[in-house]
């Protein structure tokens, strides 16, 4: 989630990586036995060994001090056996760890794992230069994720629906998933019966679902025929499931009521597959720490804003000037200001900051500018904040990478890093969320 849905609203798609290729099958003459010792566990979740050569291999589901017994090809390895086991080391809770491509790291006792996801901030931070004191990890996954996509088929007499298995394009048969909210526990059933009676393409279906106020947001993404003409099947699943709404490909089909989330104490109706935070309790964390850096200000630009989830509750006690290029967001959160009473000016504008960002004489007029760009970051933007008169920036931030190019030109433009904070939503994953306070020195 990775995050990013957003990506797939921004018309050149910034960022965006090339499609992950199926890994390559090797001969058993490619394939090499060997015994080595893990030196650390990688960002992305995998134990690093370092070979008499100097090379890396790069073991999953090993941790840092263990000597285990590998098959390797290139830089790629699998565990045969492990001959030493860290200290560390735990029982993972799912029976599927290990062969799901979702979590990475279940494996690892609580402490470790925290040390681990920290430790990646800090190590993209210091890639850059940046020498910061880190606030230690906020874990917010809450009752779980909210939303989720399911991949299924039907293969000859078989539905299949799941998750991908690790490096694998096959799909993995679940019946359920423990790291998801209660919400979504028919989730998989759902999309086992999507699979049943809509054909696809050559790639399996994706069933997206988001768990709201009242009922799943459901959006089928990979269908080979029109949801329309579907629609008796579907209205069936509906009801069966209580579900809000079901669209393909964002196209609405069926709407048996507005799928709305709670965003403080506004009501949103949900754009189809519009971008959401993963868990509510993340979702709340963040906002607090927003809040809590900008309670002086009272004029405040919310870039990349979404449906509002900052803005909404910086309304309460400033005016909003909220941008996005995602016409059904800017749309979904227009609608929800006119509806609702007690709040500051708010006004919701349709732009798209990589290709036009806010410029000085737009951005002087505020008191502090809030950002929450995609997995690509915000350079084009971070540019012009460099040169405004801005004194106050807040970042928000779900790829250290990128956060700390954007705020490594902060620093370099003349501004002092005074907070960083990393969240935990997508616990088990290598994927952390950043809050950070700028501040003009």
């Amino acid at each position: 989630m990775v995050r990013d849905q957003r990506h797939k609203r921004r018309g050149k798609n910034p960022g965006r990586r090339p499609k992950d290729r199926k890994p390559k099958d090797f001969t058993p003459e490619e394939k090499i036995l060997e015994t080595v010792e893990i030196v650390e566990l990688g960002r992305r979740g995998d134990g690093i060994a370092k070979r008499d050569n100097g090379e890396s291999s790069f073991v999953p589901y090993t941790l840092a001090g263990e000597t285990v017994k590998i098959e390797r090809a290139g830089n790629r390895s699998k565990i045969l056996e492990i001959i030493t086991p860290s200290p560390e080391r735990i029982e993972p809770f799912c029976p599927h760890f290990g062969t799901c491509g979702g979590c990475a790291v279940q494996h690892a006792s609580f402490q470790h794992y925290q040390v681990w996801k920290r430790g990646i901030v800090e190590t993209a931070l210091l890639h850059k230069g940046i020498e910061a004191e880190i606030d230690p990890l906020i874990g917010a996954h809450g009752d779980g994720r909210r939303r989720v996509t399911f991949h299924a088929k039907r293969e000859k007499n078989e539905i299949l629906a799941g998750f991908m298995k690790s490096k694998s394009h096959r799909i993995l048969n679940l019946e359920s998933c423990p790291i998801l909210e209660p919400k979504l526990a028919s989730g998989i059933a759902i999309a086992r019966t999507f699979a049943k009676f809509v054909p696809s393409r050559s790639k399996p279906l994706d069933i997206q679902l988001t768990a709201t106020d009242n009922g799943l947001d459901c959006n089928v993404k990979g269908a080979s025929q029109e949801g329309t003409e579907l629609f008796t099947e579907i209205a069936e699943l509906a009801d069966q499931h209580g579900l809000s709404r079901v669209a393909f490909d964002g196209e609405n089909i069926l709407e048996r009521q507005p799928p709305n989330l709670s965003v403080g104490d506004v009501k949103v109706t949900l754009p189809p597959a519009s971008f959401l935070q993963p868990t509510q309790a993340g979702e709340d964390v963040l906002a607090a720490l927003v809040l809590e850096h900008m309670e002086d200000a009272s004029n405040i630009a919310d870039l990349f804003c979404g449906i509002g989830p900052f803005a909404l509750r910086l309304a309460k006690t400033a005016a909003i000037t909220a941008v996005d290029n995602d016409g059904p967001s800017i749309a979904a959160l227009t609608d929800a200001v006119n509806h609702v009473q007690g709040l500051k000016p708010v006004t919701a504008i349709e732009r798209d900051l990589f290709e036009d960002p806010l410029l000085p004489m737009e951005l002087n007029k505020f008191d502090a500018v809030l950002f929450d760009p995609p997995r690509a970051g915000a350079a084009a933007q971070v540019e012009q904040l460099i040169v405004s008169d801005i004194h106050k920036v807040v970042g928000v931030s779900c790829d250290p990478v990128s956060f700390s190019r954007d705020a490594r030109a902060l620093i370099d433009g003349g501004f002092k890093l005074e907070c960083v904070t990393p969240v935990d939503q997508f616990k088990y994953t290598s994927h952390v969320e950043i809050v950070a306070l700028f501040e003009r020195a």
